[in-house]
């Protein structure tokens, strides 16, 4: 691939971008058919962007429902439709009668299903609700998860197989913070997001622990903006809501929300 294409993209996602212009070259030349596994958006963005280079192709996304974070891509010849149900997209609910089952958050459920052995890769949207968690995964695999799954967290869980029109999505909640920084930069926010000194946080992003906007970012002094959402690999992720102006000595007001 030409050098100047590798220069829109940080080195971490060279190998995912390989991949990519091979399936969108497969199906341009060779009128193949390319199903990918669930995408991040920044993923999203990487396949969007060589189709559009490229031009000769149909590219279509889904996850499950409207608003999905994590889709499937199909890229197909320019002549071939695309329908939805081709993105093979199954609905997991994961139930229990334990009363413990209402303390468990997101990362129990992802874990878990990490935990019966298969890739992060194969995972949707995972939507925890009042007394059900609704998972979306590959149709491929999810028969092996439904019998597979039977605890999350050490609590006992029962699992049943649903039509996409089941699904209860459900909003991620967001915890709000009000911060006074002195500026926007990355690696002061994540210590008062997650009340860590700024020492510990500087080695873990310049060793690429850290993603904005779901892309690797290694330089601490980046400016964040209204809108960023900020992962710290081990702390979970923040949206930067609002920048709400500066104080009489200067810093800055800023509204956070942290997913829970």
């Amino acid at each position: 691939m030409a050098t100047d294409l590798y220069s829109h993209f940080h080195p971490d996602e060279h190998r995912f971008v390989d991949k990519a212009q091979e399936w969108i070259v497969r199906a341009a030349l060779n009128h193949a058919v390319k199903q990918t596994d669930f995408l991040d958006p920044r993923q999203a963005f990487i396949v969007q962007s060589l189709a559009n280079r490229h031009g000769d192709v149909n590219l279509r996304f889904e996850g499950g429902y409207g608003q999905a974070e994590r889709k499937r891509a199909i890229i197909a010849p320019p002549y071939r439709e695309i329908g939805a149900d081709e993105a093979d997209i199954g609905l997991l609910s994961v139930t229990s009668d334990d009363s413990r089952f209402s303390q468990l958050d997101h990362g129990d459920f992802l874990g878990s299903l990490l935990g019966v052995g298969i890739k992060r890769e194969k995972i949707g949207d995972i939507h925890v609700g009042d007394g059900c968690c609704h998972c979306l995964i590959a149709s491929e695999i999810i028969d092996y998860v439904h019998l597979n799954l039977q605890q999350v967290h050490r609590v006992h869980v029962l699992t049943e197989t649903l039509p996409l029109d089941r699904l209860q999505a459900v909003n991620q909640t967001l915890e709000e913070l009000n911060l006074s920084v002195a500026s926007l930069r990355l690696d002061g926010i994540v210590s008062d997001v997650y009340r860590l000194s700024r020492a510990k946080v500087l080695q873990p992003i310049k060793s690429g622990r850290c993603k904005v906007n779901w892309k690797p970012e290694e330089d601490p002094s980046k400016p964040l903006k209204e809108g960023d959402v900020v992962s710290f690999q081990g702390f979970g992720r923040f949206r930067l809501i609002e920048v709400e102006g500066e104080t009489k000595k200067g810093r800055i007001r800023l509204k956070v929300g942290k997913f829970v």
